[in-house]
């Protein structure tokens, strides 16, 4: 058998409208599964459907704001039971704490805390009735190590990881698998046009990728194949674990 198919298997990823996310639901998609895309932003989520289905795989695009607990549950009301379910909906703030302000933290934790919790709550239900499924929550070297001058964001990532940690334990014997992805920094778009705005962005790469001891910044087709082994059943021994895609930041410098 090939190893890490996913037939006949449905899978749902938050924030898939570029990045992280697009990847995992690409790759998700070219291994077998039927892939809900879900973004706040309909151009960037339906590029990546209309990308999946161009390369011979299966998608459908919802809008939804993970934030908010009557979106995701109208959208669970659109999609039918999951086998997977990624968490990747994500905000991030750059400040310490004289620099970050409460509304901050609110912002950070309402997506990256509430969001995760809101899709758990709503979809992992069914998996449990059926006794089968994967859960994978996007978290972050910020969630193993603190990160300089991201405390908002470190705090939440913290926060994803015991999460994940409490339901597999709570959750444990019923088939349904709980783990988290810990990259360090991640060579998205989005980071791609901030290296961009740098006077000397061959020097800014280097200074953000200085932290990985591989000295580059993970690629989105890394984490995704990170995500690809946790949806897929040859990781069945797998729950409650953090999967660092890091570079060696976590090792020490």
């Amino acid at each position: 058998m090939t190893p890490f198919r996913l037939n006949d298997k449905v899978a749902l990823v938050t924030g898939a409208g570029s990045g992280i996310g697009r990847a995992i639901a690409e790759l998700l998609a070219a291994q077998g599964a039927a892939v809900w895309v879900v973004d706040r932003d309909p151009s960037g989520g339906q590029a990546t459907v209309d990308a999946i289905r161009a390369a011979g795989g299966a998608a459908d695009f919802a809008t939804a704001d993970v934030a908010d607990e009557a979106s995701v549950q109208a959208l669970a009301s659109r999609v039918p039971a999951l086998h997977i379910l990624v968490n990747n909906a994500g905000v991030g703030h750059v400040g310490n704490l004289l620099q970050t302000g409460a509304s901050d933290l609110d912002r950070l934790y309402s997506v990256n805390v509430r969001g995760a919790f809101n899709c758990c709550k709503t979809f992992v239900p069914a998996m449990l009735e059926r006794g089968t499924g994967s859960v994978i929550s996007l978290a972050s070297i910020g969630g193993i190590v603190a990160v300089r001058d991201r405390l908002a964001y470190t705090t939440t990532k913290f926060a994803v990881v015991g999460l994940t940690k409490a339901m597999a334990l709570d959750h444990s014997h019923t088939g349904v698998r709980f783990n988290c992805i810990c990259p360090g920094r991640v060579e998205t778009p989005f980071v791609q046009a901030r290296i961009a705005e740098y006077p000397d962005p061959k020097q800014a790469y280097r200074d953000m990728a200085s932290t990985q001891l591989t000295g580059r910044m993970v690629r989105p087709d890394e984490v995704a194949a990170a995500a690809l082994y946790l949806a897929a059943d040859e990781s069945a021994m797998v729950t409650g674990s953090t999967l660092m895609i890091d570079g060696g930041w976590s090792a020490g410098k």
